[in-house]
């Protein structure tokens, strides 16, 4: 099965909601954790315990892993490699994005089939261009994973260059979403559409796009799934999501991280803080139709 086609299954067995996995100093802290690799280990085995199968995606932070060297990156690959063996699916936030060999060494690392750090998903960043990304896309359709692209993100810093004016007109970020909904329709040299003739229901290519204010982007003919962070601690409500991202032609993944994993270290409070907020997401989704 494509990356888009195992993510609409786990979202209708699951909800949407998508359960980050940050092992902050802060939380660390809070869940009475060292501030190491054996901490963040500790950390990680409580949230495979609790979302395994209980919510549709998980997104484990790289940096929050990384910044404890080796041991820390041993800690993320057995994190990865425990949700693979689950129903939930695992995205990368790693942001990756070069040129050439470098792009070429990031899609190994994170893509291609058997890749060490190998998630169902990677988020990639697209501002060198977003054809520079092209390793990981061929990587990501050969090996049955799927790419999360930066589109429209909620931090001020990066409103001057997304909400740019592109050569064909219109912003920066909504050419990346024209550009992801050609992939997904089967029209690029590499679309990852099951069918080449046309857009699918899901497709592998999503995009990132900031759930804590108005967008400003037309979603309607990506046919794939939109990253949306910012739910709870960041100060969206699942009514918000649900106004901002309605008509979107694709999945609508909002990321909570801080509003839940603030319920551990036990692993039940943990799962049960995700099921509630995701029954939070079904109502507004009900309220608003």
């Amino acid at each position: 099965m494509t990356f888009g086609a195992r993510l609409a299954d786990a979202v209708a067995s699951y909800g949407p909601l998508c359960a980050g996995i940050d092992p902050h100093p802060a939380l660390l802290a809070q869940w009475g954790l060292t501030d190491d690799a054996d901490g963040a280990g500790r950390f990680a085995d409580a949230c495979l315990e609790a979302f395994a199968g209980a919510v549709a995606v998980v997104k484990p932070q790289a940096a929050f892993f990384e910044r404890h060297g080796s041991a820390g990156v041993a800690v993320l690959e057995r994190l990865l490699a425990g949700f693979a063996s689950t129903p939930t699916l695992t995205l990368l936030d790693a942001k990756r994005g070069d040129i050439g060999s470098t792009m070429d060494g990031y899609a190994d690392a994170y893509l291609r089939v058997g890749a060490p750090l190998g998630a169902d998903a990677l988020t990639l960043s697209p501002y060198l261009g977003f054809d520079s990304l092209e390793p990981a896309f061929v990587a990501a359709a050969e090996a049955g994973r799927g790419v999360f692209v930066l589109a429209r993100t909620s931090n001020p810093e990066g409103a001057p260059v997304q909400l740019a004016t592109a050569a064909g007109g219109g912003t920066v970020a909504q050419s990346v979403v024209d550009a992801a909904a050609v992939r997904n329709a089967g029209t690029g040299e590499y679309g990852t559409a099951t069918d080449p003739g046309g857009p699918q229901p899901c497709g592998d290519v999503g995009v990132v796009v900031g759930g804590t204010r108005e967008h400003g982007l037309d979603l309607s003919g990506l046919h794939g799934p939109v990253l949306v962070p910012g739910l709870g601690a960041q100060g969206a409500s699942p009514a918000d999501i649900v106004s901002r991202f309605a008509g979107t032609a694709g999945p609508v993944l909002p990321v909570a991280a801080r509003s839940v994993l603030r319920a551990g270290p036990d692993p039940s409070a943990l799962r049960d803080a995700a099921r509630a907020l995701g029954e939070e997401l079904a109502s507004a989704r009900t309220g608003a139709h």
